[in-house]
């Protein structure tokens, strides 16, 4: 059968799917684009924001559309947080929450819906996309127990939980083998790994000795969890020198609100702290404009922060108020015109922070994970997260080459020139 996945939302959703979507292939079936017909349409939601609502149920009232005969599945957070609002969606036959979600392949075999084809296959490499093999998203921990003021994910996605070492290790080694050349360790709070003692700082080291991954790369950690002994693991190169920090505010009062476990000077010291061993090192984040009680000052506080910050790229957010959360009962909200000038106004500064920091390595050589090809132009990413443009003729998909930076290209990364001599 014909199996269509769509991701919205985090990287542990990236993570999920890819898992899913391997036992499905791994059973016989066919891996095709949301795009296109499909026997059976699979949408993993999110429901971090109203838009992000908004959207899941957009996609799945347009994959019911698609065809008559498709089988329209809702997982995710949308489907934990509140099931019937999709099941009264036209079209969608099943909705499965995070805590059935590995189970979906049986849940459908179950019903009759699939049949186990897995024993009149003798591999899978004709049917497993080449795309699939670039960088992959592995989970190596669920769930959340900070309960920020505004945030729904302790909600939907429970207690913190976390894998074994040995489980996680043996994952990355059987995608090594697949021919992935990028592992993004990722979870909803992956700073507070720890199974049986082991934590995130001795799982990385674990990982380095016994896996033979060419790059390593971490999802979101909090300021709190930065130190001069975990930056220290830098000094192996295989760990790529990209950070991404979660700020949601620059103001110190917003995040009180927020109820954030650090202040500005606290994230400035991690930020200080990383540099220190790895100064070149890449450091996104995700902003909330929009908080409720945000006022003109506290806004400007917080652009003040981000602009003498330098990250490499922000990701900008609205507040949007989420049932259950302690945020959706404060009564200062701020209008939506303000707002929207306010999130314009960080994606403005996020524009500026992309070409200033990719600009810092024009005429360098770095190495490239080539990874998507789109209307003869490559793109892929450096190990500091700069996304770099070539043209070829060549299949560069999964290939790491050493490229020249030449100039800024399309707003959010650089046009690159391919090395003769190639590392």
């Amino acid at each position: 059968m014909k199996i269509a996945f769509e991701t919205l939302g985090c990287k542990l959703n990236q993570a999920e799917t890819e898992l899913l979507s391997r036992q499905f292939v791994e059973a016989g079936h066919i891996l095709v684009t949301p795009n296109e017909n499909a026997d059976i349409y699979i949408l993993n939601t999110c429901t971090v924001t109203h838009a992000a609502d908004a959207k899941s149920r957009h996609l799945l009232r347009q994959a019911s559309r698609r065809g008559h005969s498709t089988i329209v599945v809702a997982t995710g957070c949308y489907a934990q947080r509140s099931p019937d609002e999709l099941k009264n969606i036209d079209g969608v036959d099943f909705v499965i929450g995070n805590g059935s979600k590995p189970d979906i392949y049986k849940l459908l075999e179950n019903t009759g819906v699939l049949k186990d084809l897995s024993s009149d296959r003798d591999n899978y490499s004709d049917i497993f996309p080449q795309n699939l093999r670039t960088r992959s998203f592995i989970k190596i921990q669920d769930g959340c127990s900070n309960f920020c003021s505004y945030c729904i994910v302790p909600f939907v996605r429970g207690k913190e939980k976390s894998l074994t070492a040995d489980l996680i290790i043996s994952e990355i080694n059987r995608h090594i083998a697949d021919g992935y050349l990028e592992i993004v360790l990722t979870g909803t709070e992956i700073g507070s790994y720890n199974h049986n003692g082991v934590d995130l700082k001795q799982l990385l080291e674990r990982i380095l000795g016994n896996t033979g991954i060419t790059r390593l790369r971490l999802s979101s950690l909090q300021p709190h969890e930065i130190s001069p002994d975990f930056t220290s693991l830098w000094k192996d190169s295989r760990l790529c020198p990209h950070f991404h920090l979660s700020l949601q505010s620059g103001s110190n009062s917003v995040l009180r609100r927020m109820n954030r476990r650090y202040n500005a000077s606290d994230y400035e010291n991690a930020v200080i702290s990383i540099r220190e061993v790895v100064p070149e090192a890449g450091i996104t984040t995700d902003v909330i404009t929009g908080f409720p009680g945000e006022t003109d000052e506290e806004f400007e506080e917080s652009l003040r922060f981000i602009r003498k910050t330098g990250f490499s790229r922000l990701h900008v957010f609205s507040f949007s108020p989420r049932p259950r959360t302690a945020a959706s009962g404060m009564t200062d909200h701020i209008t939506d015109a303000v707002k929207t000038q306010r999130n314009r106004n960080l994606r403005d500064i996020g524009s500026e922070c992309i070409k200033s920091y990719a600009q810092r390595f024009s005429g360098r050589s770095m190495n490239v994970l080539w990874e998507k090809w789109s209307g003869g132009i490559w793109s892929g990413y450096t190990p500091n997260y700069i996304k770099v443009y070539t043209k070829s003729d060549e299949n560069l998909s999964s290939r790491i080459i050493s490229t020249k930076l030449l100039k800024l290209y399309k707003g959010d990364g650089m046009w690159g020139e391919i090395n003769k001599s190639r590392k």
